[in-house]
C-alpha cells in the first residue's frame, strides 16, 4: 500500500529518546512527521527528522492544534516524559501562559480545582479535546511496536528464593499504585517497600530508595496501570534507568511484558551484562513461570 499520499501524523514530543524512536519509526513506514516539540523537554534533533517542527511551551496546546492541523495531520501520538512537577513551579500560569484552547481544556484542573491532576485526567483531557477538533491520538507502538518488551528472562539468572517473592510482592504494590493513578513504579527488598513512585518519576524514586537502602540488592518493579491507556504514559525504561540503578545499588529490574517500551534494547542488555544487573519482564497471568519448576511447586 502505498502511503506516501496519507496525510502526515502529528507528534507531541515531551522529553527523552522516545520520541526521536517513533519519528524514525513513522518515516520508515512511509508517512511525514509534523511534530510539536515542547520546550525544555524535547531534543532539537527532532527537527532533523520531522516534516515541520514547532517549539510550544507547556501551556500552548492550541499552537500544538493549529499546527497539526496547518499541516492535515488528523491522526497523532505522543512520546516522551513531560515533567508534571512543573505544574507546581511558583507562577505556573504567568511563565507558561496557557493559551484558550489549553484553559478550556485544564479549566477543572487548573482554574477552578474541581478535578484531580492526576496523569489519566490531565492527559485523558488532551487527547478528548483534539478529538473534538478532528485529530485522533494513537497508541505510539502502533507505529513501533517492536519497542514493547517481550516475556521472559531480558539479562541475569533465573529468579529464585527470596527475590521471587520481591518480585510478587512489589507486583501486587506497583499494580496497586497504578490503579490509584499515582505511580508505576515501587522500590523492595526482603517484601517491604523502600521507596513508591509519585510525580518525581521513577528516576528518583530508585535514588530515594538508594538513599535508604545503603545495603543495596533491592528490586524495583515498573509495571502498566490495570486502566492503562496505550495512547499514553506506557511505562519506558533504557539505559538510563539502568544507570540510575547501579548509582542506587538496584541490582533486579522487574517491566511488564507486553506493556512497557524498552528503548535500545542492544544498549540496555550489554549495560546489564556489564553491571550484573537482572531484568525481568513478566505478565500478571504468567508470573509463576519465572520460577524454577521446584520453586513453582
Amino acid at each position: 500500500m502505498d502511503v506516501s499520499n496519507l496525510p502526515p501524523i502529528g507528534l507531541l514530543a515531551g522529553w527523552g529518546n522516545l520520541p526521536i524512536v517513533v519519528a524514525k519509526a513513522i518515516r520508515r513506514s512511509g508517512r511525514k512527521v509534523v511534530c510539536a516539540a515542547v520546550k525544555d523537554h524535547a531534543d532539537p534533533v527532532l527537527e532533523e527528522i520531522c516534516e515541520a517542527t514547532v517549539w510550544v511551551g507547556l501551556g500552548q496546546l492550541g499552537k500544538v492544534k493549529r499546527h497539526f492541523q496547518k499541516h492535515r495531520a488528523i491522526e497523532a501520538t505522543m512520546a516522551g516524559k513531560i515533567h508534571k512537577v512543573r505544574l507546581f513551579d511558583r507562577g505556573f500560569l504567568w511563565n507558561h501562559f496557557p493559551d484558550w484552547f489549553c484553559l478550556q481544556t485544564f479549566a477543572p484542573q487548573l482554574l477552578w480545582g474541581t478535578k484531580d491532576r492526576k496523569d489519566d485526567t490531565l492527559l485523558l483531557a488532551i487527547v478528548n479535546a483534539f478529538e473534538s477538533s478532528g485529530i485522533t491520538f494513537l497508541p505510539a507502538t502502533d507505529f513501533a511496536p517492536e519497542l514493547l518488551v517481550n516475556f521472559g528472562i531480558i539479562a541475569g539468572p533465573q529468579p529464585s528464593g527470596k527475590l521471587l517473592r520481591d518480585i510478587q510482592f512489589g507486583w501486587e504494590m506497583a499494580k496497586e499504585l497504578g490503579r490509584l493513578d499515582v505511580g508505576q513504579s515501587v522500590a523492595v527488598k526482603n517484601q517491604a517497600v523502600l521507596a513508591l513512585e509519585a510525580i518525581e518519576g521513577t528516576d528518583a524514586c530508585i535514588q530515594r530508595a538508594g538513599s535508604l537502602c545503603k545495603s543495596g540488592g533491592f528490586t524495583v518493579v515498573k509495571v502498566a496501570k490495570p486502566q492503562q491507556d496505550m495512547r499514553f504514559d506506557v511505562p519506558t525504561i533504557g539505559v538510563g534507568t539502568l544507570q540510575t540503578m547501579v548509582d542506587a545499588g538496584a541490582s533486579t529490574l522487574v517491566l511488564e511484558a507486553e506493556k512497557t517500551i524498552l528503548l535500545d534494547e542492544p544498549a540496555v542488555l550489554e549495560f546489564a551484562k556489564n553491571h550484573r544487573l537482572s531484568i525481568l519482564a513478566v505478565s500478571e497471568d504468567r508470573l509463576a513461570e519465572i520460577a524454577p519448576s521446584s520453586e513453582a511447586a
